[in-house]
């Protein structure tokens, strides 16, 4: 390995450690799933690892592997590729990795009932604090759907009984 190649690896590792949990809770936002989420940022992370060293900043290259990120989801949820799995008969694990969103959260349950595309441009606009311009560019869709996938998302989330502030009795 080359000094030029040894450096970009050195500074990929060091995004890694500082992002990689910032990431992977916007990941685990969008697809509700522990190992799922860490699936999806490895894809991305792998399908951006040789273009490191073409990004003047971290910063930039956070932003190319959010949108590498969002696309893979996007496409994972157009082919549906999980539908194949077989859920086992042991139950899920309950406790979070230090640092990160807790599993089952009423949020998190809340998102999960939404439809995939409400919840990805849900979490793109109001978590990730994105404009719907570049939502729709980043999910692949016209911005009328980003706002209809809104729309209806924030509605569904407004009376979902996760988020109720009734107390239930």
């Amino acid at each position: 390995m080359d000094q030029r190649t040894e450096a970009a690896a050195g500074g990929f590792d060091r995004f890694v450690a500082r992002r990689g949990g910032d990431l992977w809770a916007a990941a685990w936002l969008l697809i509700g799933d522990r190992h799922h989420a860490e699936d999806l940022v490895q894809t991305a992370l792998s399908k951006t690892f040789r273009r490191y060293d073409g990004f003047a900043d971290d910063r930039r290259f956070e932003a190319y592997v959010r949108t590498t990120m969002y696309r893979t989801f996007v496409s994972w949820w157009r082919r549906l590729q999980w539908r194949s799995e077989v859920p086992s008969g042991s139950p899920p694990e309950l406790a979070a990795p230090d640092g990160s969103p807790a599993d089952g959260t009423d949020l998190q349950r809340a998102l999960a009932a939404l439809p995939r595309p409400q919840r990805a441009c849900i979490v793109l606009r109001y978590v990730e604090d994105r404009p719907t311009k570049e939502v729709a560019e980043l999910l692949g869709m016209p911005a009328g759907t980003v706002t209809s996938h809104v729309s209806r998302g924030l509605a569904a989330l407004r009376v979902s009984p996760h988020l109720s502030t009734e107390e239930q009795s």
